[in-house]
């Protein structure tokens, strides 16, 4: 649903399995976590890059990576400009600026991509 919505996926290990941390998996991503990033796709008008699935290295929890309720993506100057047109909600115990969009999604700015919850 993703590539065919334009949706690229990069890998830093050039691979998919869940069970390496270098890699970039889809198995196990909710059907509303796929929706949503094609929603912010489609609303942003800008190119997204998955570079976080659900591999390993990721932080548990209920909402998380490994349960399928998060994606990272590459940020860049359109991304970056979409998300920062939601209102800001603070900051994450990380420190990282969270944001909201009109439907939910949290989007919060780590080091070198964006982490996104669709609930």
């Amino acid at each position: 649903m993703l590539r065919d919505n334009g949706i690229g996926r990069r890998s830093t290990g050039g691979c998919s399995d869940r069970t390496v941390t270098t890699c970039t998996s889809l198995k196990g991503v909710r059907r509303g976590t796929v929706k949503g990033l094609i929603g912010f796709a489609g609303s942003s008008g800008c190119k997204i890059t998955v570079t976080g699935g659900t591999e390993r290295g990721h932080a548990s929890g209920d909402y998380s990576h490994a349960n399928g309720y998060k994606l990272d993506i590459a940020p860049g100057r359109c991304v970056d400009a979409a998300i920062r047109r939601y209102p800001s909600t603070g900051r994450r115990g990380d420190g990282a600026r969270l944001y909201r969009s009109p439907d939910g999604a949290v989007f919060a700015r780590e080091k070198d991509h964006w982490d996104i919850t669709f609930r």
